[in-house]
């Protein structure tokens, strides 16, 4: 009789002969950030010498693996979905590809074979007496995988949670397994300085109680979470899940109470923090992991009322345009949710998205707020979806405004070193 428990023992293997799985010319899907499969991915970059044209799919790497190397990139190539520390370098010099896209439309693109997915390699928790695994540090893309690919091969690691939602995988979907059981890696809170908690200030006044938050990655975002604390009865429904998240529940401002779509739950597509936060993910039904076509998909999100989006950018014009992916033509990251999460702040009623950035960069030398985006940027959020952006020095609410109007209030949200010659060249430009 196959039962589960049967099935699994037939099924599992080492990381290095589950490699015998992968063909010349196979698309490997991996998940986002710390749901990656660490065994699984050293031992293709053990093995890169063997395989031609191979390719590693996944929105945000985070591990320096060996196949991450120029010298063999016509082995093993990674094509990124957003860039991290792990492969920026590699896709500024050409040798890491790069697909645009908004994260909520990824799946989608995998089930119409517009990226393909031939193989599956993704963390997994332990299973359970029916069967399933839970993917629950990134269902993202890799449900739609899942259903796609010729081969899946879960790396079953007991630290990772058993998360509920829409990421459970049967074994009988599972080609083969391997085990390990090394600590998920952990990410930090990034770091938080004086201008970051200025710009937090401003945004959380504008935050009420009851209010749902999509909250992005990086230090603003991450210095509201510390000025919410006095707040009651928040909700959650955002792509990634943090510490910072979790310490909203622990001190009592995050109950999902008031949520109208979804309450009592909070929502996400991935996870990227600590031991805790995965600890805190294990079985707990307060929280649902569902795949990014339905986290961040736009109508959905922005049923909720009083959705609140806080993204970050890295350059504004005085359109509103956000350059928030690339510095000039050299890409940095990638779009994400920004977009998807803007537009959904902007469908809900009472929504609010904001888009929070230093005045300036390289000390005090480099106005973010420009005339124009430098030549090449890449545009993540649109003058046309643009709402609120924040810099220590103000909130510029640009909805429904003029081009002029657009301008004066980004000018006056600028380091004030910089001002007169925005005003400037916003003249010679007849914006103003």
């Amino acid at each position: 009789m196959s039962t589960p428990q049967n099935l699994y023992r037939q099924k599992l293997t080492s990381a290095a002969e589950a490699m015998r799985l992968v063909c010349d010319g196979d698309s490997i899907i991996v998940p986002t950030g710390v749901a990656e499969a660490p065994s699984l991915l050293t031992a293709l970059s053990t093995q890169r010498h063997h395989f031609r044209d191979v390719k590693v799919s996944q929105i945000l790497a985070v591990g320096k693996y060996g196949y991450l190397d120029p010298e063999t990139a016509a082995n093993v190539r990674h094509v990124a979905l957003f860039f991290g520390a792990a492969t920026r370098a590699g896709g500024q010099a050409g040798w890491v590809d790069f697909i645009p896209n908004n994260f909520s439309e990824v799946p989608t693109q995998i089930e119409r074979g517009q990226i393909p997915a031939q193989v599956v390699f993704s963390m997994a928790s332990p299973m359970d007496e029916k069967g399933y695994f839970a993917i629950g540090l990134g269902a993202d893309y890799t449900m739609a995988a899942i259903a796609k690919a010729r081969v899946v091969v879960l790396e079953v690691n007991p630290n990772v949670p058993f998360a509920y939602g829409d990421c459970h995988v049967h074994i009988s979907q599972v080609t083969a397994l391997v085990e390990s059981s090394e600590p998920v890696r952990e990410v930090g809170l990034p770091t938080i300085g004086p201008v970051q908690t200025a710009i937090a200030q401003y945004v959380a006044d504008f935050i009420d109680d009851g209010s749902t938050l999509q909250i992005g990655y990086g230090g603003i975002p991450d210095a509201v979470v510390m000025q919410l604390t006095h707040k009651h009865d928040l909700g959650i429904h955002t792509e990634m899940i943090g510490d910072g998240i979790l310490s909203l529940v622990e001190c009592g401002a995050v109950t999902n109470r008031r949520k109208n779509y979804l309450p009592g739950k909070m929502i996400a597509t991935f996870a990227l923090g600590s031991e805790k936060l995965y600890r805190f993910m294990h079985r707990n039904p307060m929280l649902e992991i569902h795949p990014a076509n339905f986290t961040n998909d736009p109508m959905l999100a922005g049923m909720n009322d009083n959705l609140v989006a806080i993204n970050a950018t890295l350059q504004i014009d005085l359109l509103g345009q956000c350059g928030s992916e690339s510095l000039g033509y050299a890409p940095f990251s990638g779009t994400g949710g920004q977009s998807d999460f803007v537009r959904a702040a902007n469908r809900s009623r009472g929504g609010k998205a904001f888009i929070v950035l230093p005045s300036t960069a390289k000390n005090d030398t480099i106005s973010r707020i420009v005339p124009i985006l430098a030549p090449g940027t890449h545009v993540s959020t649109s003058k046309n979806d643009i709402n609120y952006v924040v810099t220590e020095y103000g909130v510029a609410q640009l909805r429904g405004k003029s081009v002029a109007q657009r301008a004066r209030e980004l000018i006056s949200i600028a380091h004030p070193a910089f001002r007169s010659e925005l005003t400037e060249k916003a003249q010679r430009m007849n914006v103003l």
